[in-house]
């Protein structure tokens, strides 16, 4: 389950922590070198017995197990001359088509938000003492361009943790300093200041600035609740003149870091686990080649029982170190198997959804997806609905029309005039074109939503249209007018 939920992004990360944990597992297509840096450490798992058959007294240390554990070690599943099936036991069969080696994948080069405003520190005259207390300020900004953290509160963490003595009226003025940086509107506290910030940076000559200073100054609220009117009264303006500020306002940015990359967070990329292809008419699935990396169980650690099974000597060291060899073998079979299991669940959960959403894998088009829950997919399969729900949740396919999450092609039914039963996905697109689609000057109520998708022949009330306007994302009509 563990490995089942690891992102495809991270397998690779999470394959090299167990080849170090465990030196009987390897890659597939490593050359044997004769300086192997395992060589030595597997030469001193058997060490020789002495001419008595027994360890030096410098050798000798109590074992973890029983005498009766060493005496009765079975090994005979590990050494058959003719059985090669520790010696094969790979990951990946031969008929598994292998990645390009060669090819050249593109890497993303990013500056972080935070590195680029501190880049800019360096443009002010600031002695050491000043410069500590900027990037303390700096690594207090969040992720999307605000200082949140409380002034009172970044004192303090100058005198508890970089042991610096300063005053509130200090820390201001060193923010007021930092605003000035690029992006405008950085380290504002709050949206307003924000937007008035990145319009002070704007020609002041211009009318249409000025109106939009006006209105984010005096009627914030009355601005973020589209009360047009009550604007209009209140600075006496003419309806081109308020389109012309509006116009400014909305070409503002409410969050200045977000255009900024955010660097070592695995959920900002998304590594597809599977592909989809439309070979005339015909679905073809893939899995990432990253699912299936070719492992197999060392063969050096398969020659060294063999070793110890030709040997007529053996001390209780080298039966410690048997023991050690076969549990290493066997945890290494056992993450094999596992990674193994990944692959089937992956592809037989995947497989199943390409086959009860055909239609939308052959054309893109949401209104052709049909009902389906966890449910129905764990009755194919024969996979718990818990398990179904993890791959749904955290694993990616990539189509001819866009990478979706698996759990994008889940919904609940909704009955039409005639009986039938129709994904909520399919009623959610309709109401997305209905509203696209509508006159922005006087947009739809809910009631008219509900009875334009009832005249359509879904049954529907107007409480159901709300909610699923509401998972689209979609505000209420009016905030949705414009001028």
């Amino acid at each position: 389950m563990k490995l089942l939920q690891v992102p495809t992004a991270n397998l690779e990360e999470r394959i090299k922590e167990e080849l170090e944990e465990n030196p009987a597992l390897e890659y597939g297509e490593e050359d044997t070198h004769e300086d192997d840096p395992n060589k030595e450490t597997q030469e001193e798992l058997l060490p020789p017995a002495s001419e008595d058959g027994e360890a030096g007294e410098e050798d000798e240390f109590e074992p973890d197990g029983s005498e009766n554990e060493y005496d009765n070690i079975d090994i005979s599943e590990y050494v058959n001359e003719g059985d090669d099936d520790i010696a094969d036991y790979r990951l990946r069969d031969d008929n598994y088509p292998d990645p390009e080696e060669n090819k050249v994948i593109p890497v993303r080069v990013e500056t972080s938000f935070h590195e680029h405003l501190l880049s800019q520190l360096g443009m002010l005259e600031l002695d050491d003492r000043q410069q500590r207390i900027a990037e303390q300020i700096i690594g207090s900004i969040d992720d999307d361009g605000y200082l949140r953290r409380e002034v009172s509160a970044i004192v303090d963490d100058l005198s508890f943790s970089q042991n610096v003595s300063t005053e509130e009226d200090e820390i201001r003025q060193l923010i007021k300093r930092i605003q000035e940086f690029d992006p405008p509107g950085v380290c504002c506290s709050d949206l307003k200041e924000c937007l008035l910030l990145q319009l002070k940076r704007k020609p002041q000559d211009d009318p249409g600035v000025q109106t939009a200073y006006q209105i984010l100054d005096v009627y914030f609220d009355e601005f973020t609740k589209k009360h047009y009117e009550k604007i209009q009264k209140g600075l006496n303006l003419t309806d081109e003149g308020l389109k012309e500020a509006i116009n400014q306002i909305i070409r503002l940015t409410p969050k200045p870091g977000g255009n900024y990359a955010t660097i070592n967070k695995a959920e900002s990329y998304v590594v597809p686990d599977f592909f989809v292809f439309n070979n005339a008419g015909k679905l073809e699935l893939t899995l990432n080649s990253k699912n299936a990396p070719d492992l197999r169980i060392s063969e050096g650690y398969r020659e060294m029982l063999k070793e110890y099974d030709r040997g007529d000597k053996k001390d209780k060291r080298q039966k410690e170190a048997v023991l050690f060899i076969k549990q290493k073998i066997d945890a290494a079979k056992w993450f094999i198997d596992a990674i193994k299991q990944r692959q089937h669940t992956l592809l037989s959960t995947m497989e199943s959804i390409m086959d009860y959403q055909r239609e939308f894998f052959l054309t893109g088009d949401e209104t052709t997806m049909k009902p389906m829950i966890l449910k129905d997919i764990a009755d194919i399969t024969q996979l718990d609905i818990s398990t179904v729900s993890r791959v749904a949740n955290s694993k990616y396919v990539q189509t001819e029309f866009g990478t979706f999450k698996l759990k994008f092609f889940f919904s609940e039914s909704l009955s039409t005039d005639s009986g039938e039963e129709v994904s909520t996905r399919e009623v959610k697109k309709i109401l997305s074109d209905l509203i696209e689609g509508e006159n922005k000057r006087k947009p739809l109520s809910d009631e008219n939503l509900t009875k334009m998708l009832q005249d359509k022949g879904y049954n529907i009330a107007r409480r159901t249209v709300a909610k699923y306007r509401e998972q689209l994302n979609i505000p209420v009509a009016r905030l949705r007018k414009e001028l």
